[in-house]
């Protein structure tokens, strides 16, 4: 029997892996700044449309960024290096949905690979109008899909928190 978590039960449930993407970017001189490391808002702009592409192929409706939780650059992305951000649905709620994004970056000659960074985007699904909508629930189908909807719920509780106590 399938894991069904969040969204709405009205509409077909989707996996994970319907939503994922890969994009993959060689990153240029106009990218980075004049010492040859690629600009840290560049690399998250990059996370943001790989983020959303995910969010849109699960909710098949237009999303809007939410919020991106803290980006911590682990090492320089460098010019001439091939950027690859995968992206993957995480956790959906009513309209809501949590996307993860890895990057990392390869040298093309030698093809070593380095982990620079992940983010957690949080987006929401737009109807016709513009106005939030409901998004599918989600199938967990193994047991890395169950550890990061858990990860991702304890996160969006924190992100709920956050929010209440800047409204009082």
């Amino acid at each position: 029997m399938d894991d069904m978590r969040g969204g709405d039960p009205r509409l077909a449930a989707k996996r994970a892996s319907e939503s994922q993407v890969e994009l993959s970017q060689q990153m240029m001189p106009s990218d980075a700044n004049p010492l040859g490391n690629v600009h840290g808002g560049h690399i998250m702009k990059l996370i943001d449309e790989a983020g959303g592409i995910a969010a849109m192929r699960h909710a098949r409706r237009p999303v809007v960024t939410i919020t991106m939780d803290s980006v911590s650059f682990l090492s320089p992305v460098r010019v001439g290096q091939l950027l690859t951000l995968c992206g993957s649905v995480n956790w959906v709620g009513k309209t809501s949905l949590e996307v993860g994004v890895r990057v990392e970056a390869e040298n093309p000659i030698t093809g070593e690979i380095t982990h620079t960074n992940s983010a957690y985007a949080v987006y929401v699904a737009l109807d016709d109008l513009g106005k939030p909508c409901s998004v599918p629930p989600m199938i967990l189908e193994t047991d890395e899909d169950r550890r990061r909807w858990e990860e991702a719920q304890a996160r969006q509780r924190i992100r709920l928190q956050r929010t209440k106590r800047k409204g009082n």
